[in-house]
Formats: structure tokens, C-alpha cells, sequence
């Protein structure tokens, strides 16, 4: 729980600082704001409205729309701080939706709430709170910002089962340096008890849908409407390339998927890969999905130096509920690129979800899984 001022890592006098809050209408954008407001900063709250406000009225498990807004602005009134709503529903589409059909199209697995923080929420927001004139930008992520010998580290929330950090590795060290998150010391019980000592209304309020936008949970009914050839039906082969069936759209498959194939076999059959230039689903036995090498793309990394070129040891975590497991990370080139090589095979290793990198409790950074062989380098490498 914050105890004292070095928790926001802010000089001086806490009614010096102005400090924007990203408030969602959930408890967590909340009771950051209100704990704030508790040790003396001027507090804004902003609220960011991002798909159809009429559309989203009703709905439970949203986020950043309908009643939310309606929520947020309660609590900011509560709080008896200034709140604004901005309108982002355009960016959000072309940012966020877009992007998540489009790697549903490429046969791949998105993870939208990776981008919605990375081109939203810490960059635009991050330049409105400039404009305002803010000292800092806090949000209710539960993860660590923790005083580094070359600056602020990302780390880790203390309650693992809590913990956040998957979704933010693309936080940069210059964002970083502008962030605050007063709940990463916190347990979600105690987060609410708090909410119900400044007595908010939203203390007992259920936490947002991993994918806010997606009505009913539909995602491929979303993609099928706005990407149709993704929705255009195809063979599903195995391994040699066999017809073993049809299928009615990539959009409904994923790596590692077992369900829902629609071919009898003698054995269980997963998806082993997407193919949607050829619209292809190719399946095969459980242990053919098994993985050593990974490459990655866009690869953010956050500590001062860049990492090293005969390989880093380190901790990498491949889907958001999966827990990390020991690896070698070669950068392969220009551009972001690099190569995991992981100690041990690892099953439905899927295009499109993030590879998050750590060394204990500090988040290193990461990249996005794509497709593609191992590098011939880091495969002699790793042989070493």
C-alpha cells in the first residue's frame, strides 16, 4: 500500500504536482485516483471513450464506454476532482480493431489490450496529460515502476495473481519515466476494501472483458464482418498436405486448437498451422506443435543496453496465463527482430500472442511471436 511520497517518485510537495489518472469507471482507475487525492496531488481525471457509447449501454464486462463513462464521472465527482471524457473512438478503430482483424486475417492470435495500451492509453493519453500540463500519468495496472542504477524498472505486481505486466512489455523507458502505478503493491481485496473506505460506488463492480470491444464475446463474427475473405471457407491437411476436411473460415481456428475441427481421426488432431494465403488449416499430433525456436518482431527492450549479441539468459513468458520458462534471446537483426531459443519444446507456441521477457521480477520487455523458421545462427548457438 502507498505509506509514503517515494512511492510516486515525485520532489517536492504532493499540491505542486498535477497528476492526470486514466479512469476507466472500474474500481482500480479509481482508487488510484482517490489514493492520490488522499496524500495531497491535483488530480485529473480522463476518460477515454472508445467505441460507440449507444452500442455499449447495458452491456456488463465493458469498458471505456456506456455506463463507465458514467461511473468514472461519478467518482471523479465523488472525488470532487476535474474529469474529462475524451472522444477516441475513431484511433481506437484504426489503432486497436483494426489491427486485431487484420492479425486474425494473417492467421495469427491478437492480443488487443497489448496495443490498446501501447498506442492508446501510453501514448496519446500520455501526450494529453502533457498538454494539461501533468507531472505524471498514473493508471490501475498492477505492476511495479521500481527505482533502477539506470532509472525506473517495469517489475512485476507483488500479487502474482494480479499481475499485469504481460500486457505492458512495449511500455518504452521514456514512457516509463512518466508513468505511475499506485496499485502494484496491492492485492485486488484490498484494492476494493480501500474503494469502500473512500466510499465509491464502484467497489463491488466486476472487472472489464479481456476484449472490451467484441459484443458477446463474437470475435469472429467482428473479423467476418469487417475482414470477409477471412471468413472464406478452405481444406484442412495434415502435415503432408492431405485434404482432411473443409472448414468454414481461418478466423475460426487457432495454433494449438483441439475443438471444434469437424474431422474424425484416430487420434486427436491440434491445429499446427494457419496458412491465409493458401486459406490451409493444418493439423497433426500434439507433440508436432511442440517449439524451440521462436522469433519475434517490434522488440522492446528496457534496459539501457542493448542486449547481447552472443545471447541473453533470461525468463520468457508466451501466452498471458502461461508461466515463464527459461530462454536465450538472440537479436537477428535491424528493425526489432530477434530469436528465442528455449531451453525446453513448448506446445501451441501461437503467431500473434506476445513473447514477454524477464530476469526475476523485472520485466526486460518483448516482442510478438511471428511466424517463420530459427535462424541457422542461433540454432549453432544454442548447440554451443
Amino acid at each position: 500500500m502507498i505509506t509514503s511520497l517515494q512511492d510516486i517518485d515525485l520532489a517536492g510537495n504532493p499540491c505542486d504536482h498535477r497528476i492526470v489518472v486514466a479512469m476507466s469507471g472500474g474500481v482500480d482507475s479509481s482508487v488510484t485516483a482517490a489514493l492520490l487525492v488522499e496524500h495531497g496531488f491535483e488530480v485529473v481525471g480522463v476518460t477515454l471513450q472508445l467505441y460507440d457509447h449507444g452500442a455499449a449501454l447495458g452491456r456488463r464486462g465493458a469498458c471505456c464506454a456506456g455506463q463507465d463513462i458514467h461511473d468514472a464521472a461519478q467518482v471523479a465527482e465523488r472525488l470532487g476532482i476535474a474529469h474529462y471524457v475524451l472522444d477516441y473512438e475513431r484511433r481506437f478503430r484504426e489503432e486497436v480493431v483494426d489491427d486485431f482483424v487484420d492479425t486474425y486475417r494473417r492467421g495469427e492470435t491478437p492480443v488487443p489490450c497489448i496495443r490498446c495500451n501501447q498506442r492508446i492509453k501510453f501514448r496519446d493519453l500520455l501526450t494529453v496529460a502533457c498538454d494539461l500540463g501533468a507531472s505524471a500519468l498514473a493508471t490501475g495496472h498492477y505492476v511495479r515502476r521500481v527505482a533502477g542504477r539506470n532509472g525506473p524498472e517495469l517489475h512485476r505486481a507483488r500479487d502474482s495473481a494480479r499481475d499485469q505486466s504481460y500486457f505492458l512489455f512495449a511500455t518504452t523507458r521514456a514512457e516509463l519515466d512518466f508513468l505511475r502505478f499506485p496499485l502494484g503493491g496491492l492485492a485486488k481485496d484490498e484494492t476494493r476494501a480501500l474503494a469502500r473506505r473512500f466510499g465509491l460506488a464502484v467497489a463491488d463492480k466486476p472487472d472489464s472483458q479481456d476484449i472490451c470491444f467484441v459484443p458477446q464475446g463474437s470475435y469472429a463474427s467482428l473479423v467476418a464482418r469487417l475482414r470477409p475473405d477471412a471468413a472464406e471457407p478452405g481444406d484442412i491437411v495434415d502435415r503432408d498436405g492431405r485434404v482432411l476436411g473443409c472448414h468454414p473460415g481461418i478466423v475460426y481456428f487457432t495454433v494449438g486448437q483441439r475443438k471444434g475441427l469437424g474431422i474424425a481421426a484416430a487420434e486427436r488432431l491440434h491445429v499446427l498451422a494457419i496458412e491465409p494465403e493458401t486459406r490451409r488449416v493444418v493439423v497433426g499430433p500434439r507433440a508436432a506443435l511442440a517449439e524451440i525456436h521462436v522469433n519475434i518482431s517490434e522488440l522492446n527492450w528496457l534496459p539501457g543496453e542493448p542486449p547481447a549479441k552472443g545471447g541473453a539468459r533470461l525468463a520468457a513468458k508466451l501466452r498471458s496465463a502461461q508461466p515463464p520458462v527459461m530462454a536465450t534471446l538472440y537479436p537477428t537483426g535491424a528493425g526489432g527482430t530477434a530469436e528465442l531459443v528455449l531451453d525446453a519444446p513448448m506446445a501451441a507456441v501461437a503467431p500473434g500472442q506476445a513473447a514477454v521477457l524477464y530476469d526475476g521480477e523485472r520485466v526486460l520487455g518483448g516482442g510478438w511471436i511471428r511466424r517463420g523458421p530459427g535462424s541457422q545462427s542461433a540454432q549453432g548457438a544454442a548447440a554451443t
